[in-house]
């Protein structure tokens, strides 16, 4: 069975905006079966708000940054989130993605925000970097 993943936004965010680093080699990876990635409408409104406010940065349009985020959510896990025990994490915004991980199952959430996510470890979840993750499923040296 493939990892169960969270991608948080500034994995999501990183990857529109170079074509070249590690996040953007996940994101090209999702819907590959090497992992399963778990969404919840407000990790894509997030997904949705941060993209489009970053988009000078991206070069993408509306439209696309639209596309992205569609596809994201035909491929991934959607998920709906029933209960709230917040707040756990320092930001308001972290919660939800760990309430994410927590309510999908996932074991990992992927992000660039590592100490955000310090506790996560008490649900089972591990922290990861995109390499970290990606050097993990053998899709980097």
């Amino acid at each position: 069975m493939p990892p169960q993943v969270i991608i948080d936004t500034s994995v999501f965010v990183s990857a529109l905006r170079a074509r070249r680093g590690v996040a953007f080699k996940l994101l090209s990876l999702v819907g590959s079966g090497r992992f399963e990635i778990n969404v919840s409408v407000p990790l894509v409104l997030e997904y949705e708000h941060a993209a489009k406010s970053q988009g000078k940065h991206t070069a993408l349009s509306h439209e696309e940054i639209d596309d992205i985020i569609d596809y994201l959510c035909v491929v991934g896990n959607r998920r709906e989130i029933f209960f709230l025990w917040r707040p756990f994490l320092k930001d308001p915004q972290d919660d939800l993605v760990l309430e994410l991980a927590v309510e999908s199952g996932a074991t990992i959430i992927v992000t660039y925000n590592s100490r955000d996510f310090v506790g996560a470890d008490q649900f089972g979840v591990r922290v990861l970097t995109p390499q970290e993750f990606l050097k993990e499923i053998g899709a980097l040296r």
